[in-house]
């Protein structure tokens, strides 16, 4: 009896763990895009944006005008320590990746924290994870430099 009780309740223990619904699998990007900073022109406008090239996978976007000596920053996170005054009282409409909604806010181009930017590469960002730094490279700090010239009416 002992010879059949055994393996019956081993092969009963077997199929109860195979018929546990398993974990849904997690994809993970094995090569994620890189982000980085760009700068575009529409028309009169500048863009200077941080996130995957020629995408709309943006976590941080600055427009502005030239002469407008103003700038006004979207985005997932913003520019921690900056002076920023909100644009409007309605939320921008929501981002199609996330879903998120936020308030669109502006700072002076001639904050420090953007100044940063352009000459040392870095920019500490606020999210709702907490603060982290955005980096530049030289070739990107040129572009930061060409995006400020543009804002204050210059050449870019």
């Amino acid at each position: 009896m002992l010879k059949v009780l055994v393996p019956a309740v081993g092969l009963l223990g077997l199929l109860a763990f195979a018929a546990q619904p398993s974990a849904p699998e997690i994809e993970v990007q094995e090569n994620p895009l890189p982000m980085g900073w760009h700068l575009h022109y529409e028309g009169d406008m500048a863009k200077l944006a941080y996130g995957v090239a020629n995408s709309d996978q943006l976590a941080l976007m600055m427009t502005c005008e030239p002469g407008a000596r103003e700038v006004v920053v979207y985005g997932d996170v913003h520019p921690e320590g900056a002076r920023l005054t909100r644009v409007s009282d309605a939320m921008a409409e929501p981002d199609p990746l996330s879903m998120g909604v936020a308030y669109e806010v502006a700072m002076r181009v001639s904050d420090p924290v953007l100044r940063r930017l352009a000459s040392e590469g870095r920019l500490p960002v606020e999210s709702q994870t907490g603060v982290r730094q955005i980096s530049a490279t030289d070739s990107e700090k040129s572009l930061v430099s060409s995006f400020i010239r543009h804002c204050e009416g210059g050449r870019a």
